[in-house]
């Protein structure tokens, strides 16, 4: 079998990334069948290039793989839900507290611009673009504190919270508050590192309270139609 070339690793990255994106802003509901087939027409790929980036996604907890029946949108259970905001409670306060030490004011400002499209999303009642500009709120912060291995947990974790809340979540859920969101930025620009911890780890209790661990919910998707528009 012939090496991947620079190009075609890429590609692969470009499709998770996608896919990842669609994750976040539940546009791909938790235990969705990800048709090899269908996928494939979707991005215009082989069925080994497909393959590659679902063993990706699989390894990072994203997609499940099931012997004989194929790859799925992971569908996490109450205790897995649980264990992911455990670990963000764990992780995410400190690395707001490093985020004010190592922030630079070039880069708060970038924040404030993105802070302020996810205000704008909120008012205009677009729930998807909210959501995902709220996600990514999560890991423009964890960016700020230069850690690469920090940055790709935050990253997955946050993808996993919004299968999560596609599941449990209230129907009008927007994973985040954006005013909350606000509050840690000030806590940012003011250097005020144990305030920025603590508004975080308020701000993922505030999260959990929204979950309903009883009550899961799915439903299927077409996902040539969900990808191909964007290929």
């Amino acid at each position: 079998m012939p090496e991947s070339t620079l190009a075609d690793i890429a590609q692969e990255e470009a499709i998770v990334e996608r896919i990842y994106e669609a994750l976040i802003d539940q546009r791909l509901a938790p235990g969705t069948k990800l048709s090899e087939s269908d996928m494939c027409k979707a991005f215009g790929v082989g069925r080994m290039r497909i393959r590659r980036c679902l063993l990706l996604l699989a390894n990072r907890n994203l997609v499940e793989l099931l012997p004989n029946r194929g790859a799925f949108v992971a569908k996490p259970n109450p205790k897995q839900a649980l264990e992911i905001f455990e670990a963000r409670l764990t992780l995410e306060p400190p690395i707001a507290r490093i985020a004010v030490e190592k922030s630079k004011p070039s880069q708060l400002k970038v924040l404030e611009k993105h802070l302020l499209m996810e205000s704008a999303a909120h008012v205009a009642g677009n729930r998807r673009e909210a959501i995902r500009l709220s996600g990514q709120f999560h890991t423009a912060l964890a960016n700020l504190a230069d850690n690469a291995a920090m940055l790709q947990i935050v990253k997955d974790l946050v993808t996993r919270s919004s299968l999560i809340i596609g599941m449990f979540g209230d129907s009008g859920i927007m994973n985040c508050r954006d005013d909350e969101h606000a509050g840690i930025l000030q806590a940012l620009r003011s250097g005020n590192a144990n305030l920025a911890q603590d508004l975080m780890r308020t701000h993922i209790h505030h999260i959990m309270d929204h979950l309903d661990l009883s009550t899961p919910k799915a439903q299927a998707q077409d996902l040539v139609s969900l990808f191909a528009k964007d290929v």
